[in-house]
């Protein structure tokens, strides 16, 4: 009985050492993603690109934005001269054109978002792949995305950036 319990702690022992060496050869890395998102030369043209797509809209909203105030100004300085079924006629009007100003920059913001978001999920296939690159070709066992802390040496972020953009030119 005193030899199986001197047994099994060797084991024991002996597994508990061997999963420490397999530890110390694991190579692991991370990927910060804001920084690909932001400082990638195809998030770069990704961004340019929803720019140059939203321009135009953006432009008719400002150009909106502007009218409204103008009238509501105008508004106000005339309301003391004008009849009540006046004030009230343009009351009205002011109200529609809010409403209508409204309606437009929620539907500039809800496609500009969805638009984003397919750009951005572009990027991320792009960066992943370039992750997997890199993880195979400096045979990393695991790489993470986001991280709490890390050493910097663990940091392959700089090697991901170089593919995408050298990839994107």
């Amino acid at each position: 009985m005193k030899i199986s319990s001197l047994l099994a702690a060797s084991v024991i022992l002996l597994a508990s050492l061997t999963q420490g060496v397999m530890a110390q050869d694991s190579k692991i890395g991370y990927v910060n993603t804001q920084r690909i998102t932001t400082e990638s030369s195809i998030a770069k043209a990704a961004q340019a690109k929803l720019e140059q797509e939203f321009s135009k809209r953006g432009k008719e909203l400002a150009d909106l934005q502007a009218a409204l105030k103008t009238f509501s100004e105008k508004f106000e300085r005339d309301a003391p001269t004008l009849t009540e079924s006046q004030r009230a006629s343009r009351q009205k009007e002011g109200a529609e054109l809010n409403r209508d100003f409204q309606r437009k920059q929620r539907e500039y913001q809800e496609d500009l978002n969805g638009r984003r978001n397919e750009e951005l999920q572009q990027v991320l296939e792009k960066a992943n792949k370039a992750v997997r690159k890199v993880a195979e070709d400096e045979k990393y066992d695991l790489v993470i995305q986001e991280v709490v802390y890390s050493n910097t040496r663990h940091d392959i972020t700089d090697k991901v950036l170089k593919i995408l953009n050298t990839a994107g030119k």
